[in-house]
């Protein structure tokens, strides 16, 4: 049985990864903490008989720390950025590494369930769109603030605002400082949203289906204006696609 961990600024995934019988089962997420992240992992790993682990993170010290643990309880630990393992997928970028783990699982993850050109919306600590290709090229994308971000700001450094929780909004003229908040980011961002869809789309001269994931991922869906479908789980499935393809090195003696 096979670990598969993608670690995020906000929140920790967890699956695991049977490669004989091509299924991810024990789907778990946490927020990412160093105070409870060794016991949550160990908790999980109890008697799943993992033996080894595929980890995408952004975060090098809870990275460290997993590792480690996972280590000392005699798992075989991969990065997915090892040179060990390969990604077949073309990084169309002159500055391949700085490419996040979970930006290449993703990619790997929406062309190989879908089988059609990609545009990942990942609704994380940043909101990240990623342009992947079939057969399998990875084009690039881009990053804005996250939504999370967002909602703190305006209540961190202002005297008055509240910290709320967006929702679908339709009316725009916000009738309270709630609803005002509420509108400025739902709308706000299903602006910019849009907008960046159509941009990437014109400049492409391509038709995309459009994968959103991450927190946010159902309240936006109906804002989008292209075809679009919500799957939270797109980055471990790419993980599963990469373990796939490493099979050498997830069978070792």
């Amino acid at each position: 049985m096979i670990l598969l961990l993608d670690i995020g600024n906000t929140s920790t995934k967890l699956a695991t990864y049977n490669i004989k019988t091509n299924q991810i089962k024990n789907y778990i997420s946490f927020l990412t903490c160093k105070k409870n992240i060794i016991s949550k992992v160990l908790f999980y790993n109890k008697n799943k008989n993992i033996k080894y682990a595929l980890i995408s993170s952004v975060v090098p010290s809870i990275y460290k720390i997993i590792k480690n643990t996972l280590k000392k309880n005699k798992i075989k630990v991969h990065e997915l950025k090892d040179k060990k393992i390969k990604k077949n997928i073309k990084i169309n970028l002159k500055k391949k590494y700085q490419v996040g783990s979970d930006r290449i699982a993703n990619s790997i993850g929406g062309l190989n369930y879908y089988k059609k050109n990609c545009i990942i919306l990942d609704f994380g600590t940043t909101t990240t769109f990623d342009v992947a290709d079939t057969p399998n090229i990875y084009q690039g994308g881009i990053i804005t603030l996250g939504i999370n971000l967002a909602l703190k700001s305006l209540n961190q450094f202002t005297a008055k605002l509240p910290l709320i929780d967006i929702s679908n909004q339709k009316k725009v003229i916000g009738k309270d400082t709630k609803s005002a908040i509420n509108s400025g980011v739902y709308i706000g961002y299903s602006c910019l949203i849009n907008g960046i869809l159509e941009k990437i789309i014109k400049q492409t001269k391509k038709k995309y289906l459009v994968v959103l994931t991450g927190g946010y991922s159902k309240i936006f869906k109906k804002s989008i204006k292209f075809k679009s479908v919500v799957n939270k789980d797109i980055t471990l499935y790419g993980l599963a696609i990469i373990v796939k393809q490493n099979k050498k090195v997830f069978n070792e003696n």
